[in-house]
Order: structure tokens, then C-alpha cells, then sequence
């Protein structure tokens, strides 16, 4: 009742088109009702013996039944078609909450789940709202409206027939009642299983280049067909179940139809029921039965749709670890000055990603962090656009706590170039042009040319206006990051977060890069990862971290000249440098 009740809330905004629909479910079945005792009127005009007043009763009579049928047109469309209408752009309106509620979520939501699984959840789950909407709840009106007019009809014509065609009821419900619970589980796994099949497919398709490259074309269809007979044995299951309930309830249906010939002809024997009557009762019985009927059907497609609205429910409910205090602060045009304060940050309880973090950078210069794969560095740098909150201490901008301002205002004053660079299938001046959507195009050329990749751009097939491919598949990983720093200059935000920017890309365009990145430190703060220790020699600050910690700070200078693992890095670097020359050689 609760899951209904939430559902019912879901759809009040289509209220009135709900309202309509159900109105003109109400007036089909009363048109329903009527036809069958006009028919039976008709049938006790003719047994009777048909004379020139029967023929003109029986004229009229035709007459009321053209109108009916006409009129069950009328109503049969504004039943369907605004139920339909209603669910429709309910599905519409959840597929984008959910997509809203999901890209609002912290990064922690994201560490266990799949992509493939919130796309099902995104489409198929919130699909099952339709046939809610559309289908069981007008469906169930119509059923129990005409279940109980019927009943109403049948007393009135023999009260005896009537109870006695009430016999199969409780055998059907109680049949209903295993049957859902059985079932309602087993949909559950079946929407699982479902977007288990999508999670493989995307990681799949996703992957396909190294499935080829490694020879695991045959590994991983054997591991889309577990993913497939997985659904299969549970649409099965409840297929099997179905089959064997349905046919359970046409019998107990027919039983009632049994009594009904047996009894009413009894009736009929000693004249206590006329023809018409039992025609009528005949008529009004399959009327009777059939919703009854239906409700194996009905109760198959509720378990569906439960199971599909609990998922999505489950998603709108989460709750959202990083969202704006009650009393956020505006961020407007900010300096850019970052200070981190006794910070201290874990993904799991009791192991320490960062430790006992202090350092602050003023506005406008460069502070480049350092150290082995593992010890924190990229964790650091999300603390400060706060896609994680510290467990401990604080993390500050211009001076305000970062959990103090509005979230959207904080993150509209940082520009992330990230390692695992990421382009969006369109062409290359939209994926620059995403960090500012109303930069003109002069601007986005601007930056293109300051990330040193204008000229690349330009030697493509259609320069600015070429497609990159999913993910950028088109380009090479250099390109890919070029764009990326491109984008982040566009913004032109006070703060640049430059994490591996050189990463992908030659000796050369390395140069070309820190000539870019030397340019904007002079007006931007900048907060660097890097791998290449000649990418960083510049900057104002280095901070060395190992297991967590920050176990040095300086300069290049003050490092490289101090022992201490900097300057063990910095040798083993030239080390590697001087060996591949050599060896060029």
C-alpha cells in the first residue's frame, strides 16, 4: 500500500486526464450492462410472438443499440487513448527524473554500480509506469465496475441464480492470491536479470577494441549467453506459473456457468424463470466471468510493474551526499586562493586514502602535486571541485569553507582537464565549446590555439566542424587531451585543475602544452598531477605525497636539492630520459 500510494503521488500531475479516462470507463461499462438486457428484451419479443407492436418495439430497440455501440466508440477512445496519453508522459517525466536524480549523486554512489544496470533502470524500469498506468489500473476499474454491475443485474433478475454464480469467486481469488505470491519475486530477478544483460552489453560494446585485440570474442558470448538464459530461466519460471494458473481459472470460470445451464434450467422447468431471462443471465455471465478472469492477468502484469517501479523508486529515494547547505553561500568571480585545513579522506572506513592534509595556494600561482601511482593525488584535487567530502577537517576557497557555497557556483569556478579525457560524440567545437556553451566562435578558436591544437584541428577533415566519434574514437590520445585543456580554458575559470594533462601527448607538444599552462599561471590558479616532473618545474609549490601524507614542499630547486623521494624521482626520470636517447642513438 505504501508502493501505491507513492505510485498514486507519482501521477496526481495527470490528474485530470486520469479523471476523463476514468469516467469514460464508467460510462463503456454502464453501456456494457445495458446491451445485454436490450438483447434479452428482444429475445422475449420473439418467443412471445412478433406482432406489428413487437416489430415496432423491436425497431426501437435497434435503434437504442445503434446508439450505444456508437457511443461505446466515443468512450472506449477517451478511456484508452487519455490513459495512455497520461502514462506516456508519465514515463517521459520519471525517465528524466531519474537521469537528473542519478547525475546529481556523489561519485561514492557510482564505485558499486553499472552503467548498463542505470540505463535499465533510466529506460525498461520506468516503461513498467505504462503498463501501470495504461493498462492494470483501468483495466482493474473496469473490471471491478462491471463485476459489480453485473451482480447488481443478476440479483434483480433472480437473486437464487444469481448467489449461486457467486460460488467460483473465492476459489479464484485465493487462486490469485498463490499465484501473486509466487510470482512477485520471481519479477524482481526478471528485471535484474535484465539489466544484468545491458550492464554486459555496455561494458561489452564499450570494450569491444580490446575484446578483439586479446581474442575473447568467444569468452565473452559465452558470457552474454549466461546473462541471457539467466532472464530466459525467469521469464520461463513465471511463463510456467501462468500457464498453469490461467487455464485453473477458465475452469473454476466455467464451473459458474455450469451451475448456471443446470439450475436455470431447473428454474425454467417449473416455470420460475422466463426465456429472456435466461438468455439475459447467459449474456451478463460472460460479462461476469471474464474480468474475474482477467485477473490472473492482471495480478502477472501487477507483480511487473511492481517490481519495475520499486527499482525506480529505489533510485529517486537515494539520498544525496554532496547537495547545498540549508544557508549556501553565493560564489561569484572568486579569486581563486585554495587552502586545505587538517583533511583527512577515506573511500573505506579505517584505511586512509589522505592524511592530516595542509597546505594553502594563493590566488594565481601554480602548485603541483607529486608522488607514486596510489598515494591520494587525484582524491586531492576532487576534495576541491567536492565530489567527496574530507571525513575530517576542511577544504577552502577564497577563504569559505567549499561546504559552505552553493555547489553549482563552487564547480562554475574550476576548469578539470582529467586524465581519462572524455569527448562526446558530436563535432570538436562542441565538445570545446561544452565548458561555455554561449562562447562565440572566435573564442573557442582562441583557446583551441592556446592549447596548442588549432593547427591539428584544422588539418582535419572538416576542422572545427569534425565529428570525434564516441568518446572521441577519432582522435588520437594527444588530440583527446588538447581539446580537453582547450575546453577548460574556454571557461575561464579561476581555478585550472590539470590532472596527467600531459599524460598523452609527444616531447613536443609537451613543450607546446607547458608554454600554455605557463601563460595561465599567471592569471589562473593552477593545481597539477603530474607524472613528468619537467612538466611541473615551474610551479610555486610541489607538494611530494607518499602513503597519504605530505612528506615534502617547495620549489623544484629546494626539492631537487634535498634528499628525499622529489629527488629520487627526479633522477630516476632522467635516468629513463637519458637511456631513451641513448638508445635512439
Amino acid at each position: 500500500m505504501k508502493l501505491l500510494w507513492r505510485l498514486g503521488k507519482e501521477a496526481a500531475q495527470y490528474k485530470f486526464l486520469y479523471v476523463v479516462a476514468i469516467f469514460s470507463t464508467f460510462a463503456l461499462v454502464l453501456l456494457n450492462l445495458a446491451a445485454p438486457r436490450i438483447l434479452a428484451q428482444v429475445t422475449g419479443i420473439v418467443v412471445d410472438g412478433v406482432d406489428e407492436a413487437g416489430l415496432s418495439r423491436i425497431w426501437n430497440l435497434a435503434v437504442l443499440l445503434t446508439f450505444i455501440y456508437l457511443f461505446r466508440i466515443a468512450f472506449s477512445y477517451m478511456s484508452n487513448y487519455l490513459s495512455h496519453k497520461a502514462a506516456w508522459h508519465l514515463v517521459e517525466d520519471l525517465r528524466v527524473r531519474v537521469y537528473e536524480k542519478i547525475q546529481s549523486l556523489s561519485m561514492s554512489y557510482f564505485h558499486d554500480k553499472q552503467t548498463g544496470d542505470l540505463m535499465s533502470r533510466t529506460v525498461n524500469d520506468t516503461a513498467t509506469f505504462e503498463l501501470l498506468y495504461a493498462h492494470i489500473i483501468p483495466e482493474s476499474i473496469t473490471n471491478i465496475v462491471t463485476v459489480l454491475g453485473v451482480t447488481i443485474v443478476l440479483i434483480s433478475i433472480n437473486w437464487q441464480l444469481a448467489l449461486l454464480t457467486c460460488i467460483p469467486i473465492p476459489f479464484i481469488l485465493y487462486s490469485g492470491k498463490i499465484f501473486a505470491t509466487r510470482i512477485r519475486p520471481n519479477f524482481r530477478k526478471t528485471q535484474a536479470a535484465l539489466a544484468g544483460i545491458n550492464s554486459k552489453l555496455q561494458d561489452n560494446y564499450s570494450g569491444i577494441q580490446e575484446i578483439q585485440s586479446f581474442n575473447q570474442e568467444e569468452k565473452e558470448a559465452v558470457a552474454v549467453t549466461v546473462k541471457a538464459k539467466e532472464f530466459t530461466k525467469y521469464m520461463l519460471f513465471a511463463l510456467k506459473h501462468s500457464a498453469v494458473f490461467h487455464p485453473i481459472v477458465e475452469f473454476i470460470s466455467s464451473v459458474g456457468t455450469i451451475i448456471v445451464v443446470g439450475f436455470g434450467g431447473y428454474l425454467a422447468f417449473r416455470n420460475q424463470l422466463r426465456t429472456e431471462d435466461i438468455v439475459a443471465f447467459l449474456l451478463y455471465l460472460a460479462m461476469f466471468y471474464a474480468p474475474i478472469s482477467r485477473l490472473g492477468r492482471l495480478l502477472e502484469d501487477i507483480q511487473q510493474a511492481f517490481a519495475g517501479a520499486e527499482r525506480v523508486i529505489a533510485v529517486l529515494d537515494v539520498e544525496q551526499e554532496i547537495k547545498d547547505a540549508e544557508d549556501a553561500k553565493s560564489l561569484n568571480n572568486a579569486a581563486g586562493s585554495i587552502e586545505f585545513r587538517d583533511v583527512t579522506f577515506s573511500y573505506l572506513e579505517e584505511i586512509p586514502v589522505l592524511k592530516n592534509i595542509n597546505f594553502k595556494c594563493e590566488a594565481g600561482k601554480m602548485v603541483a602535486l607529486v608522488g607514486p601511482t596510489g598515494v591520494g593525488k587525484t582524491t586531492f584535487v576532487q576534495l576541491i571541485s567536492r565530489f567527496y567530502d574530507p571525513n575530517q577537517g576542511s577544504v577552502y576557497i577564497d577563504g569559505e569553507d567549499v561546504k559552505s557555497v552553493k555547489l553549482a557556483d563552487l564547480r562554475k569556478n574550476i576548469a578539470p582537464v582529467l586524465q581519462d579525457t572524455f569527448l562526446f560524440n558530436g563535432t570538436v567545437m562542441e565538445n570545446i565549446a561544452y565548458s561555455a556553451p554561449r562562447a562565440s566562435e572566435e573564442e573557442i578558436i582562441e583557446a583551441a590555439k592556446a592549447a596548442r591544437i588549432h593547427t591539428s584541428i584544422m588539418e582535419m577533415p572538416e576542422g572545427y566542424n569534425t565529428q570525434v566519434g564516441e568518446r572521441g574514437v577519432r582522435l588520437s590520445g594527444g588530440q583527446k587531451q588538447r581539446i580537453a585543456i582547450a575546453r577548460a580554458i574556454l571557461r575561464k575559470a579561476p581555478v585550472i585543475i590539470l590532472d596527467e594533462a600531459t599524460a598523452s601527448v609527444d616531447s613536443e607538444t609537451e613543450r607546446d602544452i607547458q608554454r600554455a599552462i605557463d601563460e595561465l599561471s599567471k592569471t589562473r590558479t593552477i593545481i597539477a598531477i603530474a607524472h613528468r616532473l619537467s612538466t611541473i618545474q615551474r610551479a610555486d609549490m610541489i607538494l611530494v605525497l607518499e602513503e597519504g601524507e605530505i612528506v615534502q614542499q617547495g620549489s623544484h630547486e629546494e626539492l631537487v636539492n634535498e634528499p628525499g623521494l622529489y629527488r629520487r624521482l627526479h633522477m630516476a626520470q632522467n635516468a629513463g630520459e637519458n637511456a631513451e636517447v641513448a638508445g635512439a642513438n
